[in-house]
């Protein structure tokens, strides 16, 4: 049970800090009266650059960033606490990899905003949920998903105020690292390994 504990302390950690951190950006904006949308990645120039770096710290305003808030924290919770010998790996490749993505083949305009984040990370642990049969995984996905609002709807491009090229970047950066690191992580569920050890086990039906 200490452990246990230890362990979620330790998986808090990051999360909380980046959270902390987005906020903190949000409030040097407002309280300087300034806007940080050009520290955004603009895609195929090179002052756009910067904003694979930038871009998901920065919020257009405060309902953007408070919608982004908690999806962005739990999922970056469940990574630390389910992955983390590799968490840093995975939390960074994907924040990164979206971004280089979307700086390619994003529209020209500045995109801004932790959703491409979150779109990986949530893709990141449901497909590794499924590869490595672990159902709390892909529960908290879906959850996840729901509760921020249908999450494959902002795959397509209905409403062009919304950056969907990071969302998609995000799922490919996601999907990416399940498959690459699709041997690492939780030890899979054993109700799930011995329901496919019994299947195994019945004899087929056979034609003659």
């Amino acid at each position: 049970m200490a452990e246990e504990k230890k362990r979620f302390i330790y998986s808090l950690v990051f999360p909380v800090f980046f959270l902390l951190l987005l906020w903190a950006i949000k409030f040097y904006e407002m309280t300087m009266e300034i806007s940080l949308i050009e520290g955004g990645v603009y895609p195929r120039k090179l002052s756009g650059l910067k904003g694979i770096l930038f871009s998901p710290l920065i919020h257009g305003d405060w309902k953007h960033l408070v919608d982004n808030s908690m999806p962005v924290f739990l999922l970056s919770l469940a990574v630390f606490y389910f992955y983390r010998d590799i968490a840093y790996k995975i939390w960074f490749l994907i924040y990164f990899i979206a971004g280089i993505l979307l700086w390619g083949i994003g529209r020209e305009a500045y995109h801004i905003g932790a959703s491409g984040l979150i779109y990986g990370l949530a893709a990141f642990l449901f497909l590794s949920g499924v590869i490595r049969r672990v159902r709390s995984l892909m529960a908290i996905s879906l959850l996840v998903v729901f509760w921020y609002g249908s999450l494959v709807w902002g795959l397509l491009p209905f409403d062009f105020e919304v950056s969907f090229e990071a969302h998609m970047t995000g799922v490919i950066a996601g999907i990416l690292l399940a498959l690459v690191y699709r041997d690492q992580g939780p030890e899979p569920d054993r109700t799930l390994l011995d329901a496919d050890d019994e299947e195994e086990e019945e004899p087929g039906d056979s034609l003659g």
